[in-house]
């Protein structure tokens, strides 16, 4: 059985739990739904390698509804090259990350350019809005939505900090590795695209 397939399972029977622990009123209906969120985290601890006590922090900590994360990504060009930043780990990605509560996804992708590449940017327009496991690997137990952010800069310098350790313009002809669970190769591709179409582009979404 193919591996997606048992995440996909493992996700849905979590969504579904979930949900009952939030609307559910009867106290042995609960146990139950409870009992099903275990299990889904047992599926994904069996399909992932990972322990059980983190499957259950990322995947089985949250109330309410469930519904997807949001998570921002700037493209800024200079000269027809890219601006990606270097993370820890050696791989670079377009400036970015998960949208706070109190931020809209326009400030916040304003805040992760200032913390990740020390600049100031405007944002211009939407380039993308991508369901992540449709996307990137390795697929998430969580649904995340990605949006991409065509950006301008209006000033700042770049500053070594706790995420980042470099920052730097590419061609899209010589990219450098990248972390592909934030941003493939198709998704810098396609930021250049919309670059070279300007007001022409089409906001792509899934």
């Amino acid at each position: 059985m193919c591996e997606s397939k048992w995440l996909e399972w493992a996700i849905e029977l979590q969504s579904l739990a979930q949900a009952g622990l939030t609307y559910g009123k009867d106290c042995y209906d609960k146990e139950r739904y409870q009992r099903i969120r275990e299990i889904a985290a047992e599926m994904l601890t069996q399909s992932s390698d990972l322990p059980i006590e983190k499957v259950k922090a990322l995947f089985c900590n949250e109330i309410g509804y469930q519904t997807p994360k949001i998570d921002t990504r700037a493209a800024i060009f200079k000269e027809g090259k890219i601006l990606l930043v270097r993370e820890t780990n050696g791989t670079w990605a377009l400036p970015g990350g998960w949208c706070d509560v109190n931020l809209s996804v326009a400030e916040n992708t304003m805040k992760e350019v200032k913390e990740e590449a020390g600049l100031d940017v405007i944002v211009d327009d939407v380039i993308a809005i991508h369901d992540r496991n449709k996307h990137n690997q390795p697929p998430y137990a969580y649904g995340i939505c990605k949006i991409f952010m065509a950006c301008t800069v209006t000033g700042g310098a770049f500053r070594e900090n706790i995420e980042t350790t470099a920052c730097g313009y590419f061609k899209e002809s010589h990219l450098p590795p990248l972390a592909q669970e934030k941003n493939t190769v198709e998704q810098i591709q396609m930021c250049f695209a919309a670059y070279r179409a300007g007001r022409q582009w089409k906001v792509a979404f899934d």
